[in-house]
């Protein structure tokens, strides 16, 4: 029987500088946010609610210039009314490619993307036709390709402008705040606010942010007038205090993710990224090679959740996938990729992509309690 708590010790010895590097880095990102907040002279009035057409919202106006300071672009939008991250990738595909036809440059998009409009993936030799617009995904997704930094979305940017001269759209889902900076290369980046950039506690929503025009559209494409209409009743301060929040979660995400990496490799599984590799996504994946061991693993992290601990996760038949997905995540707001979860599409190779850990501690004891459940068979 394997002494967790000893392998634990250990592995915790060995991730201290990629700790301490994942601090730094919040450190840079939580001053960035802290100037933006100043600048914006953000105050308590901006966390009150609108109703009706939500004409005249000073804090949503506020928000969406505070959220550009602190992704670098020159305006956002931010809005509880993006259903999830891929509504709001799909409003910045359309605001940038109305009649469709975008060119992915990192393979096939993200199954929920995939039904949405016409696409078609990069391919080696002749170019085709000339797509509408440019598609990059950070983050790994469902896929075995490793997340891409901010270096290298620019450079691919860079390297596709010289051939094409059309906008490029960035899906930044589970990326925000891992790095210093954000790709505002991009013409348009989005993302979805119950992952890194809410923090724990934006109760749904998410933002497409980049060049001002193209912004405007994506407005009028989510809700067919514009930015100046869309009522928030429950007001912006949790949208507020989560992007505060945000750089110091989403270290203690990276933290947990380094140290399950750590554990799971000791224990003899394969693991992407490794524990002491640079990360550009909050993503862990884990290669199970089985079902009923990435089953026992998924289960084991709900036992560890602080929400339906008591809850067994089973494969089901979600809307928009092409497998069935186990999903284990006992979180506070339903589905939070931010807090502790594990997602995996019941499909060879069997591998788990876990991601979150509000806090660190939290985090350290929902992979132990996964690793006890996957330990005892």
């Amino acid at each position: 029987m394997t002494d967790l708590k000893a392998l634990a010790e250990k592995a915790e010895a060995a991730l201290a500088p990629a700790y301490a590097a994942f601090d730094r880095t919040a450190l840079l990102n939580t001053e960035k946010v802290l100037n933006a907040f100043g600048r914006h002279r953000v105050s308590d009035s901006h966390f009150a609610p609108s109703t009706g057409y939500g004409y005249n919202d000073p804090g949503r106006d506020v928000l969406d210039a505070v959220f550009a300071g602190v992704m670098g672009t020159e305006d956002a939008i931010v809005r509880t009314s993006f259903a999830s991250g891929t509504h709001a990738i799909a409003c910045a595909l359309r605001a940038v490619a109305p009649q469709g036809g975008y060119l992915s440059l990192t393979g096939e998009p993200y199954d929920t993307l995939r039904g949405l409009m016409p696409y078609s993936v990069r391919r080696t030799g002749a170019p085709g036709e000339i797509p509408a617009a440019l598609f990059i995904q950070r983050s790994r997704g469902y896929s075995a390709r490793k997340a891409l930094s901010v270096a290298e979305v620019n450079a691919l940017i860079a390297e596709a402008r010289k051939q094409l001269d059309v906008p490029v759209v960035v899906d930044n889902c589970y990326c925000e705040f891992v790095e210093e900076e954000e790709p505002c290369a991009a013409d348009l980046i989005a993302g979805s606010l119950i992952k890194n950039p809410g923090g724990g506690l934006a109760p749904c929503g998410g933002y497409v942010a980049g060049r001002r025009e193209l912004v405007e559209k994506a407005a009028v494409i989510l809700n067919g007038v514009g930015r100046e209409c869309g009522a928030n009743p429950g007001g912006n301060r949790l949208i507020f205090q989560g992007l505060f929040q945000a750089p110091h979660t989403v270290a203690q995400a990276l933290k947990t993710a380094a140290f399950a990496a750590f554990m799971l490799r000791e224990l003899g599984y394969t693991v992407s990224p490794l524990p002491e590799e640079a990360r550009s996504d909050i993503i862990q994946a884990i290669y199970f090679r089985a079902p009923e061991a990435l089953l026992r693993f998924a289960r084991g992290i709900q036992k560890g959740s602080p929400v339906d601990s008591f809850v067994t996760p089973e494969a089901w038949d979600m809307p928009g996938y092409d497998n069935p997905v186990v999903m284990a995540a006992g979180t506070f707001v339903q589905g939070a990729s931010i807090e502790l979860s594990c997602d995996a599409p019941m499909r060879e190779p069997y591998t788990a992509y876990l991601q979150g850990g509000l806090t660190y501690e939290a985090g350290k004891l929902g992979i132990l309690a996964a690793l006890e459940a996957l330990c005892a068979s």
